[in-house]
């Protein structure tokens, strides 16, 4: 048993990374986006705070254009930390998908720990001098997760079912989503309470993973809450839970895409691209009708009066 569990383990993590890099790479070979003009952006250094736009300058072309790195901080930290635009549009939902979040979070924490204080016993063994540290703040990180995780999953289960808009918005998947990081959550705080109380054996599992040794783990319970744990990592880049790392392009290529298109070949071949797509559009303000590709249609003044024996 304990071989198929790191066997699974290893490619749970394969399994991840490549789903991540493919799904990154599938935004990157999109097609050009329209361009949002949502203002304000966060790293226009010196006009976000009212929401100006380097094109207000004469000549803007010609220029320099500063890009603030803290401005964009700035917006990143309350979103991630604290879902700072939930909190603003949607209030109710706030106090049950933080909850799951955070929880999330403090999990994300207590791995980084366990990786650590593995790493500290191959090197140093107990002797480690910041070891009873990060084993009291693994301590403290990984049931406080698994408990937030929790009550948030079973909020959102609620939500969805109760709260109308919602409610139309949500298929299996989401209850399914949901239900896998609650049994997942549970299994790892009965393994916590009755079979590894400190995590010593969840260090023990690492450490053997990083060197390739293939040590058998006396408990079933631990080997089952391990496999749902890494299946739950492989699992989530393929689904929508992918807007994790997929949001950084949301907000940097998308939201706050405003490179100007000068001396930019690649883009300007992906824009190329666009403007053959053929015109399938019917509505009167394209001005369509009769035009064969999208760069006719950008290239048609609708208002123009037509020259004398032409149209």
């Amino acid at each position: 048993m304990s071989l198929i569990v790191y066997v699974v383990t290893y490619l749970s993590f394969l399994i991840f990374i490549a789903a991540v890099v493919t799904r990154s790479l599938g935004y990157l070979n999109n097609p050009q986006h329209v361009r949002w003009e949502i203002y304000p952006v966060a790293h226009d250094a010196k006009r976000s705070s009212y929401g100006g736009s380097y094109l207000e300058d004469v000549d803007w072309w010609k220029k320099s254009r500063e890009k603030s790195l803290i401005g964009e901080l700035k917006v990143m930290i309350p979103e991630i930390f604290f879902l700072k635009a939930v909190w603003e549009n949607n209030r109710p939902l706030w106090y049950m998908t933080y909850p799951f979040h955070l929880g999330l979070y403090f999990t994300v924490v207590f791995i980084v720990l366990l990786v650590i204080g593995a790493a500290g016993n191959l090197i140093a063994g107990d002797s480690m001098p910041l070891m009873p540290m990060i084993i009291t703040l693994t301590n403290i990180a990984g049931p406080v997760g698994f408990v937030l995780a929790i009550i948030g999953a079973v909020g959102l289960i609620y939500k969805r079912i109760s709260d109308p808009g919602l409610k139309n918005y949500s298929n299996p998947e989401h209850f399914f989503n949901l239900a896998l990081f609650c049994v997942a959550m549970i299994t790892a705080l009965l393994v916590w309470r009755f079979t590894d109380p400190n995590f010593s054996m969840a260090r023990t599992f690492i450490a053997n993973l990083v060197t390739f040794n293939l040590k058998t783990i006396d408990s079933s319970l631990f080997l089952f809450q391990v496999l749902l744990a890494v299946l739950t990592i492989a699992y989530i880049p393929l689904t929508h839970m992918s807007h994790f790392f997929m949001k950084y392009y949301l907000y940097h290529h998308i939201r706050w895409g405003d490179e100007p298109n000068i001396n930019t070949p690649e883009k300007d071949k992906k824009i190329g691209v666009v403007l053959n797509y053929p015109v399938s559009w019917s509505a009167s303000h394209i001005s369509g009708h009769g035009k064969e590709t999208w760069a006719e249609v950008a290239t048609f003044n609708p208002v123009a009066k037509p020259e004398d024996g032409k149209e």
